[in-house]
């Protein structure tokens, strides 16, 4: 069972509250209350997403390189700080731009495991679409904005969109792996004779 996250102990608490207060019939209340933990909600999403995805990459990067500090503080500094949002093309309905910042071979990779499985896929344009509301929330003028989603609806588009979130770092990984082994099979190939490669050919 996966660990409950701050957003999820948000929501849990909203809908407490929610309860406690329609059983005063409070109705002008309970409105105002939802229309702003709407917005917290949406915002503690993102903020999660953003915090999980920025920490992977530098833990991912601490791994490759045998934990070199200088390389992990250079990426953090150069890479990580404040450039979040830039990975992201948030109108778009895919990450390829993202997948692309890791280079040809990650990104072929994890397109093809995509296109190879539609949770996937759905949970990638999930965690799109609460990174384009995060963006229209702050960037416009978040007393007045009218968040047209419920609490319900946003909380489903974070449980979808957390598959992508958690698999990230895994496909890094499994990325890396498969190169390393293919970089190996080609190595040994090349290792030997090539008579030898010829007659394997010819005899089996």
């Amino acid at each position: 069972m996966l660990e409950e996250t701050g957003v999820d102990r948000l929501y849990k608490e909203f809908k407490t509250l929610i309860e406690y207060i329609e059983q005063g019939n409070e109705i002008s209340l309970r409105n105002t209350v939802d229309e702003n933990f709407r917005k917290a909600l949406l915002l503690s999403a993102a903020s999660y997403f953003e915090h999980r995805i920025t920490n992977d990459i530098l833990e991912y990067m601490g791994e490759i390189s045998n934990k070199n500090e200088l390389l992990v503080s250079f990426v953090s500094n150069k890479a990580i700080s404040r450039q979040y949002h830039t990975y992201f093309n948030w109108k778009d309905t895919n990450a390829n731009s993202f997948f692309g910042l890791f280079g040809d071979i990650f990104s072929n990779f994890i397109k093809q495991e995509v296109k190879n499985s539609e949770h996937l896929s759905s949970s990638i344009k999930a965690f799109l679409e609460i990174g384009r509301e995060r963006n229209r929330l702050v960037h416009q003028d978040f007393g007045t904005f009218s968040l047209e989603k419920t609490s319900d609806e946003i909380y489903l588009l974070y449980k979808d969109a957390l598959v992508f979130v958690n698999v990230l770092p895994d496909k890094l990984r499994q990325c890396l792996q498969k190169n390393e082994a293919e970089k190996i099979g080609t190595e040994i190939y090349f290792s030997v004779p090539i008579k030898k490669r010829a007659n394997r050919y010819l005899y089996g």
